[in-house]
């Protein structure tokens, strides 16, 4: 255990029992493998809720090594942490990869799971951990629409992090992430998720990771990486950059996931039976926190805008960075003072209408 990671889980599994979807379906015997860092205080009122992107897993020191930790915004000096890995992934909840009833694994057969769907398997975790108040939930990308799913759905939120989120999917997100499923769905070995786990559809899954990465940085944040210099091969050093990166998404990712997932991330919108986004928005009572990144072209800063406007108490933070998307994995430092900050906003307020 490092010295960042005092009071850390191992990967822990919480049963969820038959698990009713949003869309109708229900997932028979659902699990969450979640993770913990810290203790959960007397009064059960310190816990923070990390929610991660779409590939990402509960294990929050490998991908926001530079928040968590002594001193920084999660604190297991002073906060019990809380990650859980999505429904429809492939880190330990159960997904297209898991075992379905019957024998055989779910595969193509995995019903639909929206954010929603997620946000309340995760609500479940904390009723069952007998959490009275959650001081903050915080996310980046589609852990960003799950941010702002639990400050919609859950009073217990005392305030919300929505970094790198927009408060509804997009057509330029949604064509993004389609293009990616027919990318997979090309592959020769993808017959819709049910493909012998050793001979996964690689070829589909890395085009795929290579479409996204694209979308996840800046024309300047490449240009400055890489211009056109030419690697030990004789092809520009991006080329290989892209390759390494779709490469190690097959080694350590489900197609079946990815594909359930970017469907999630494409359901993605919080007025849906609320009166529309502006109405949800307005619902909100929780301060939010939306971070924009000024060279984001996946999430463009105008849909961080929108919800710190709408939100009563909303407010917008920049990241500025040439890494485009990206940037809430990178410009860890600036994005750690941010939030560390609001939160000190927040405590304050909270004491203000306490006294």
């Amino acid at each position: 255990m490092s010295a960042a990671e005092p009071g850390r889980s191992p990967t822990l599994v919480h049963h969820l029992g038959d698990f009713e979807l949003e869309g109708g379906a229900t997932l028979p015997d659902a699990h969450l493998a979640y993770r913990t860092w810290g203790k959960l205080s007397n009064a059960a009122d310190n816990v923070v809720v990390a929610c991660h992107a779409l590939t990402g897993s509960a294990d929050v020191e490998a991908w926001w090594p530079g928040l968590l930790g002594p001193g920084r915004c999660l604190d297991p000096e002073r906060d019990l942490v809380v990650c859980c890995n999505l429904l429809g992934s492939c880190y330990g909840s159960t997904g297209p990869a898991s075992p379905r009833p019957g024998g055989g694994r779910w595969g193509a057969d995995f019903p639909a799971v929206t954010v929603r769907d997620a946000v309340c398997a995760q609500r479940r975790l904390l009723d069952a951990l007998g959490v009275r108040a959650v001081r903050l939930v915080l996310g980046g990308s589609l852990g960003g629409m799950q941010a702002l799913e639990w400050a919609l759905d859950d009073p217990r939120v005392e305030a919300a992090a929505v970094i790198a989120a927009p408060a509804r999917h997009s057509a330029w997100a949604i064509a993004l992430s389609e293009a990616q499923r027919a990318a997979i769905a090309a592959d020769p070995r993808w017959d819709g998720g049910s493909y012998d786990p050793s001979e996964p559809p690689a070829a589909g899954l890395a085009a795929a990771r290579m479409m996204a990465m694209c979308s996840y940085r800046s024309p300047r944040g490449l240009g400055e990486r890489f211009g056109h210099r030419l690697g030990p091969g004789g092809e520009p050093e991006v080329v290989g950059w892209l390759h390494h990166h779709g490469g190690a998404l097959v080694a350590r990712f489900d197609a079946a996931s990815y594909v359930v997932l970017t469907r999630m991330m494409d359901d993605h919108d919080v007025g849906r039976g609320r009166g529309g986004v502006e109405a949800a928005l307005r619902s909100v009572r929780a301060p939010v926190l939306a971070v924009a990144i000024d060279s984001d072209g996946l999430y463009p800063p105008a849909e961080q805008l929108e919800i710190a406007e709408l939100v009563p108490l909303g407010e917008l933070a920049w990241l500025r960075s040439p890494h485009g998307h990206d940037a809430f994995l990178i410009e860890t430092a600036d994005l750690d003072r941010q939030l560390r900050s609001f939160r000190a906003r927040v405590a304050s307020l909270k004491r203000r209408l306490a006294g």
